[in-house]
């Protein structure tokens, strides 16, 4: 959630800090702060609010350092104000931290800190104990220090530590929070995430949990818990900078809906041979192993579960295996029926989703197999599992996912053909008929985005609404939870999505005349049922938009609007129509003025439970 660098080195390290925090606005914060160390003594500035007013306080000579920690918060434990931004100084002036996580024993530390050693906290957060621990154990030794802090604290953290007295070094901690670092021509870096990076290098050092990581102008030093030195090669980075601008689109998130053809190309194309089979060997599943199995789950949160409904659809069809969609969340603490025989696929754009990284592990202390479909590459989610599968969707930048998720789909649909194949349960012509489909998917969705104008049309007709409804049968259920979600997420309008059979079950009570009722309809073994729904909702005076194959001859008879979406099958129909609603969602909040790319109260990567 939080965003996090640091620098040393011969540069202006309040320029390389500002810039660094620049290129992470997209994760969505509410207060900025930098601290500096200079002839001996912290700098630190810090303001509610937006970048460009702690830039305007830092704008002297005075600031002038090389060597500084900065952060963009996000609210957990205490308001949006100045008090509680990072970063947070200890009382004898002496240590700064900034920290991304959630220190779930904060209280009693803070007591004993109070109680036992007299400490004064100047904020309502968690993080500002770090603070006062790492300054009661500091005494020359700022990594021993470190150290003796992260031994007492429980939780999610990665924390960047600076000392006034010792200001040729940044020491950091990791554990279940993600923290990368780097060397570029004017020092070292350290950052939460890829792109704070990308200006100044492409080769990066993956920090893993429970490990120290020095930086200085000349290195970076990698520790385990126990102060020994660790060998860690370099990752490279093969997208740049250009890949996370906006190239000329009012926001992120409309680049990013036009972008999906791209990446469902690039998905298949990366896991296609060039006969057009299916080339999963890298995953390292045995036709023995696939044969054993004897159920799956899909574990994911928001965005990323609404994939795993239509891929848990995929998987019982080809590979005929038990399959459950999980939230992350709910998983862990389910007492879930898990052993050697069960296959765990966690779903994660960013990699770093705290509830399913914990249910990845949880999956496999109790003996899965995990398999992580990530799109961040070196992620924690995918470093952790047995197998990976990375969509290539490219850098997804706005809070609200789009092309993460049909990525996220296609590479569903690739790992339920390939275990269908390796037990046997699906035929060649099957999987030639399903990977023929989804070769057509990207100008499919081309064709979808070529009618924009007639979603903006739509949308300005019902963007003052205040009561929305999706409704589907069979996969399009997925599709109607997640046009929802991307309703919600960015309008702030309260949407509701239900399977479609479910209305009279209670929800049909809240349909009047003044709701406006997405009616989906692209499964062909359930279109009837929908006409039906349609029916009903009409009776009670809603106002009907259905969505529908091109070829439908039938519903626009029946309700109040149509939009239709190319003819396609109905496997792949989830892929292509939830584009049309990403579209739709963008322009309602762009009519409402709301801030699309950064909305509120939410953060890109979910790094705490």
């Amino acid at each position: 959630m939080c965003g996090i660098v640091g620098y040393v080195g011969t540069g202006s390290a309040k320029e390389m800090l500002l810039a660094g925090l620049s290129a992470l606005e997209y994760r969505g914060y509410d207060s900025a702060g930098i601290a500096l160390v200079r002839k001996g003594k912290l700098l630190v500035r810090k303001e509610s609010g937006k970048l460009r007013a702690l830039e305007a306080k830092v704008t002297g000579s005075d600031f002038d350092s090389r060597l500084g920690i900065g952060h963009t918060r996000w609210a957990t434990h205490g308001a949006p104000t100045r008090e509680n931004a990072h970063p947070h100084v200890s009382g004898d002036g002496r240590v700064a931290i900034v920290h991304n996580g959630i220190i779930e024993n904060f209280m009693e530390l803070k007591e004993e800190l109070i109680l036992e050693h007299g400490v004064a906290f100047a904020s309502e957060t968690d993080s500002e104990v770090i603070a006062h621990l790492v300054s009661l154990y500091y005494e020359g030794d700022l990594v021993e220090a470190v150290r003796r802090a992260a031994k007492r604290m429980r939780g999610a953290y990665a924390a960047c530590v600076v000392a006034a007295d010792d200001p040729g070094k940044i020491v950091a901690i990791r554990k279940d929070a993600p923290l990368i670092a780097g060397m570029c021509e004017e020092g070292g870096l350290l950052a939460s995430d890829i792109p704070a990076l990308l200006k100044y290098t492409r080769d990066i050092y993956l920090i893993e949990n429970n490990e120290i990581v020095v930086i200085t102008k000349q290195d970076v030093e990698i520790y385990d818990e126990e102060r020994t030195r660790m060998n860690r090669a370099r990752t490279h980075i093969d997208w740049d900078v250009a890949a996370a601008e906006k190239g000329g689109y009012e926001h992120f998130m409309l680049k990013e809906i036009y972008e999906q053809p791209k990446g469902v190309r690039e998905t298949l194309a990366h896991r296609l041979d060039e006969s057009g089979a299916i080339q999963l060997d890298d995953l390292g599943f045995t036709k023995e192993w696939a044969d054993k199995l004897e159920r799956i789950y899909i574990v994911a949160c928001g965005t990323a579960c609404h994939a795993g409904m239509v891929g848990k659809a995929m998987i019982e069809k080809y590979a005929k295996i038990p399959c459950e969609t999980c939230l992350s969340s709910e998983f862990r603490y389910s007492d879930p029926i898990v052993n050697e025989r069960t296959l765990c696929i966690c779903i994660s754009q960013s990699g770093e989703t705290s509830d399913t990284l914990e249910a990845l592990r949880e999956a496999k202390r109790r003996g899965a197999e995990a398999l992580s479909i990530v799109n961040v590459v070196g992620s924690s989610v995918a470093r952790a599992s047995d197998h990976v599968f990375y969509t290539w969707a490219g850098p997804e930048i706005a809070v609200a996912s789009t092309k993460a998720y049909t990525t996220q789909l296609v590479s569903l649909y690739l790992i339920a053909l390939y275990l269908g194949l390796l037990r046997g349960r699906a035929t060649e012509a099957e999987a030639g008929a399903l990977l023929a489909q989804l070769a057509e998917v990207p100008a499919l969705i081309e064709d979808v985005l070529g009618r924009e104008d007639s979603i903006r049309a739509l949308a300005r007709q019902h963007y003052k609404k205040e009561k929305i409804f999706y409704a589907g049968r069979g996969t399009d259920v997925a599709t109607a939870e997640e046009a929802s979600l991307k309703l919600k997420e960015i309008s702030y309008i309260n949407s509701y999505s239900i399977a479609a059979g479910e209305l009279k079950h209670g929800t049909i009570a809240l349909i009047t005349r003044d709701v406006l009722f997405f009616a989906l309809a692209t499964q062909t073994k359930l279109y009837d049922k929908m006409l039906s729904n349609i029916e009903e909702m009409k009776a009670r005076q809603a106002q009907v938009v259905a969505v529908a194959k091109a070829s439908d001859a039938r519903v626009a008879e029946v309700a109040d609007d149509t939009f239709f979406i190319p003819d396609c099958s109905d496997e792949v129909a989830p892929i292509v129509a939830i584009v049309m609603f990403q579209l739709f969602a963008y322009h309602v909040a762009k009519f409402r003025g709301r801030e699309i790319d950064q909305p509120r109260n939410l953060a890109k990567s979910v790094t705490v439970e």
